[in-house]
């Protein structure tokens, strides 16, 4: 499946029924990451730390990126909700480690338990996937441990920002329809809200 079609499928759902979303990009999620948050996000700082530190994060090269913000998938802009479609390449050793240092209590917009079963489940292919791709703040062969970066810092950041906790929706199947079938009950409420 080209990438992108599972995201698309999702938002046309979506949109079918209603429900505009529009592209997630917002300027205190950016490259620098924890180190680029504004002051109201001082709570989640030493986790994120701690995550990046696990993931093998490189400093120096982190702070040294630019404030560009992160794109991501979805914002539900009336209800301020921040949706992500995980597709496999979500599902990886490193995003179990990254999930695994969340504290208790931590808001979230997914099922914990579930992420962590589908990370079991799918990291023996998904560990494959662009493994050997560098990434700027995590080295040669970082690409899947920026990933699971970027994942932590979104699902803590949002909430510590005023906004509901993000939705991951997961769609290791890359069937964009059918992930947003999973949510459409919570979607549909939003919209209505």
């Amino acid at each position: 499946m080209p990438v992108g079609d599972c995201e698309r499928a999702f938002a046309n759902a979506a949109a079918a029924d209603g429900i505009a979303l529009t592209r997630a990009k917002v300027p205190w999620l950016n490259q620098r990451g924890h180190y680029g948050l504004p002051p109201e996000a001082h709570e989640v700082r030493e986790t994120l730390g701690r995550i990046f530190e696990a993931l093998g994060g490189v400093e120096t090269q982190q702070r040294a990126k630019r404030l560009t913000p992160l794109p991501g998938d979805f914002l539900h802009e009336p209800s301020g909700t921040f949706i992500e479609v995980d597709e496999s390449q979500h599902f990886t050793f490193w995003r179990l480690r990254s999930l695994d240092l969340y504290p208790p209590g931590t808001p979230l917009g997914f099922d914990l338990a579930e992420y962590r079963e589908l990370c079991a489940e799918w990291a023996p292919r998904s560990d494959r996937y662009r493994a050997s791709k560098s990434a700027a703040g995590f080295g040669d062969a970082g690409r899947l441990r920026q990933r699971a970066y970027h994942d932590a810092l979104r699902d803590l950041v949002v909430p510590t920002l005023g906004h509901p906790p993000l939705i991951r929706v997961p769609a290791p199947a890359r069937d964009g329809v059918a992930a947003y079938e999973r949510v459409r009950p919570q979607l549909s409420a939003l919209a209505s809200a």
